[in-house]
């Protein structure tokens, strides 16, 4: 059982920063694919962000290319997200997954879920 905690939501204006982190129980943490969703209310849960195990492929929503990073430190256990020129739109609860695959799935199919963290962005 993995267990994922994140941290690092808030309040924010338009055209902030904000670095989520979430950090991981597993051992084998390099042989997981990380990734973030979000979930506005009323909306499905959408991708935002997927890494490797190895950190050597990612994947991006088209609604936040250009503006947020994905990374992983897997000496730490810990993923983390960078969002930048942060938009009203990105307003949403985050959330941080795992599963034990060699592909980048952006669909919210993976195995282990974090608790979420609420970001919140002021126009």
């Amino acid at each position: 059982q993995v267990q994922l905690v994140e941290s690092g939501g808030g309040l924010v204006q338009a055209g902030g920063s904000l670095r989520l982190s979430c950090a991981a129980s597993e051992r084998t943490f390099t042989y997981y694919t990380m990734a973030w969703f979000r979930q506005a209310p009323g909306k499905e849960r959408e991708f935002v962000a997927a890494i490797s195990g190895s950190g050597s492929r990612l994947n991006y929503g088209d609604s936040v290319k250009g503006r947020f990073t994905i990374s992983r430190d897997n000496a730490k256990n810990t993923v983390y997200l960078q969002m930048n020129s942060l938009k009203p739109e990105d307003t949403a609860v985050y959330y941080c997954a795992a599963d034990r695959t060699t592909s980048l799935p952006v669909t919210p199919s993976y195995d282990y879920w974090g608790q979420g963290t609420q970001v919140t962005v002021s126009s």
